[in-house]
């Protein structure tokens, strides 16, 4: 398994497959390498497929106490140097998405393009207020009852109507494999993100070519929310999937890859 190892001594797990031009991936809060399945055979005959797992997730090291989510920005910049890339595709989801905003932020010259899926630019009350009550989920140390009171507001009313079967298998998962060692590194993942924002000016300064990735029944990160940063960000396209919640790409990941695909095509390097 390939780990980095951070300046501060923690490992971090990372994938990569196929070739071409690089793609690194950041994905949502609950999410870790293992959750592109579906994604990567497809994704990996398009780019050079990097996954990251950040601080606290998946198979990398968990954090002793809590941490700003710009402490995620030198990660990045490290697994980059490490694979030698000297510029890439970055595509966040979610928590991912607002890492790679602070990437593009601080460090455009390292970025071909910037994809946002299903990610504000500031933590509405709403996202607040259900970041609060995912902890208090969390605390109960009971896969089983975090996903009954937690992954609701992830999916949309078509996904649960068709894919209840599934979800309740998803749902046994959490219950036999997530620990307390996740769960607090969930827990201090929901506190790094709280206070986020990118301003209209730091949204202006993203000039990279940018596709946005929105959601009409999407929840966490509405739709008119992302039109903000549409119309802030120059050089934007904007993607509405429609009858999908906050997991689009897990709900729909033909249609999402389809669009993905599509703009790294266009602005594939001559």
């Amino acid at each position: 398994m390939p780990t980095l190892r951070t300046r501060d001594g923690v490992e971090l797990y990372y994938e990569v497959h196929g070739n071409g031009e690089p793609l690194v991936l950041l994905g949502g809060i609950m999410m870790s390498a293992a959750s592109w399945a579906q994604h990567v055979p497809v994704l990996s005959r398009h780019a050079r497929l990097i996954l990251l797992d950040m601080r606290d997730q998946g198979r990398s090291g968990r954090m002793r106490g809590e941490y700003p989510l710009d402490v995620h920005v030198p990660d990045v910049l490290a697994l980059l140097d490490e694979l030698k890339v000297e510029r890439t595709h970055l595509m966040g989801v979610s928590y991912g998405g607002q890492v790679a905003q602070r990437v593009a932020l601080t460090h455009p010259e390292r970025l071909r393009t910037l994809i946002l899926a299903n990610v504000n630019h500031y933590i509405t009350n709403l996202l607040a207020e259900i970041g609060q009550a995912w902890e208090v989920a969390a605390k109960l140390n009971d896969g089983e009852r975090f996903f009954q009171l937690a992954v609701p507001f992830i999916y949309s009313r078509a996904f649960y109507a068709d894919h209840l079967e599934a979800l309740h298998q998803r749902q046994a998962m959490f219950k036999s494999t997530l620990t307390q060692e996740w769960f607090e590194g969930f827990v201090r993942l929901c506190h790094s993100a709280m206070g986020f924002r990118m301003t209209a000016d730091d949204l202006r300064r993203l000039e990279m070519p940018t596709l946005l990735l929105g959601a009409d029944e999407d929840q966490l990160t509405p739709l008119r929310v992302m039109e903000e940063m549409y119309e802030a960000i120059p050089h934007c396209e904007f993607v509405n999937l429609p009858g999908t919640g906050h997991g689009a790409c897990l709900e729909r990941p033909d249609d999402f890859m389809t669009v993905v695909i599509g703009f790294l095509a266009k602005h594939r390097q001559a």
